[in-house]
């Protein structure tokens, strides 16, 4: 199935995909108590803060998260994915992560739990990351910048 003006898409995949992160942070919410925000967890298994989590689940759900990709990508049979270069990943990673501590929270925890949780904190920010990614690639758009090579 492809969608018009959109020949890479996959939206049973995506389907799929949204399907078990919706399973995964339901779980972490029922089973430990926990949002399943990936900054907090990746703040808790690198040591900059102190939560109920302990730090050796925390670092198990980050190595979880490229590992299931690579035995999805496996299973399935699908490419490799294409990305940027070091120096705008480092880049992007960067403001990221400036901007999880600035929102207190990433898209996950906001834009999966939060919202599933009607957070009006979690609408506002969901909206703002929305419209800064939107104003982010207008603008690539408009200068002719190219990230993917």
């Amino acid at each position: 199935m492809s969608l018009p003006g959109f020949p890479d898409a996959a939206p049973l995949a995506g389907l799929g995909g949204g399907v078990l992160i919706g399973l995964a942070a339901a779980l972490m919410l029922l089973g430990a108590g926990r949002i399943a925000g990936v900054s907090g967890i990746a703040a808790r298994a690198f040591g900059m803060t102190e939560s109920s989590l302990p730090r050796a689940q925390a670092l198990a759900f980050l190595i979880g998260l490229p590992l299931g990709a690579l035995v999805i990508g496996a299973l399935t049979g699908a490419a490799a994915p294409s990305f940027a270069g070091p120096v705008p990943l480092i880049l992007a990673g960067l403001l990221v992560g400036i901007g999880t501590r600035l929102g207190s929270g990433c898209t996950s925890g906001h834009g999966v739990c939060g919202l599933s949780r009607l957070s009006q904190r979690s609408l506002v920010a969901v909206a703002t990351f929305m419209a800064t990614g939107f104003a982010t690639v207008a603008a690539m758009n408009a200068f002719g910048i190219a990230v993917l090579p």
